[in-house]
């Protein structure tokens, strides 16, 4: 039995990650909210993770406390799921577009806050930022461009690649952000999710606001 302490789900990029990967793989787990920056938040969330960051995966006396560190433990624990591509080539592929999203596109996460209520374009972009959407686009249709008869996802069937972007799906979503036809065609078929879709309801369903995120 797993226990999966997220923030906000309207705001919280990182708890997405977690909670995706388990519901879009029917893993049962329990949901702990504790709401960003709030005096819950700050009473409770030592009481499961070290670093005080969500989100935390609970399994037993094991705390997980790191979006991709949780995906690869759960794909470890849970190997009839193929978490990861089965190619070889292919799951070296996807572990490095992974880890180029877990480390990097500091732009778009600082320009673009996850903000799902939120449906207008930003004023006004920078050559750094228009260079980390362009890099985005270029991993998606390389990605779908070579596994296409596999399925609709980057790697034909979903996988961890397709959990360490979703945040970045439903960003593009939210500022309108101009991708190409393949790019589109994949963001579409990560909406249709069911398990996004309920991410999605829930986060439209929530009365917290953090103004940060909403300049």
């Amino acid at each position: 039995m797993y226990t999966l302490v997220i923030g906000n789900k309207n705001y919280s990029s990182w708890s997405l990650r977690g909670w995706l990967l388990l519901r879009q793989f029917d893993i049962h787990f329990e949901e702990v909210r504790l709401p960003l920056y709030s005096e819950t938040f700050r009473e409770k969330i030592k009481d499961y993770s070290p670093s005080g960051l969500v989100p935390t995966l609970v399994s037993g006396d094991l705390r997980v406390w790191d979006s991709l560190a949780i995906c690869e433990y759960i794909a470890e624990r849970h190997p009839e799921h193929h978490c990861w591509p089965e190619d070889e080539e292919a799951r070296a592929l996807a572990r490095c577009i992974s880890s180029e999203m877990h480390a990097g596109f500091f732009q778009i996460r600082n320009s673009l806050p996850m903000n799902i209520r939120r449906t207008r374009s930003i004023d006004a972009s920078t050559p750094e930022l228009d260079k980390e959407i362009a890099r985005v686009s270029e991993i998606w249709r390389t990605c779908r461009q070579s596994h296409s008869e596999g399925g609709k996802f980057l790697f034909g069937d979903f996988s961890i690649a397709d959990v360490m972007y979703a945040p970045v799906v439903l960003r593009f979503k939210s500022y309108l952000i101009k991708v190409g036809t393949v790019e589109e065609e994949y963001m579409q078929s990560m909406l249709s999710l069911t398990s996004l879709q309920e991410w999605i309801a829930d986060a439209l369903a929530e009365e917290e606001i953090i103004e940060l995120y909403e300049q």
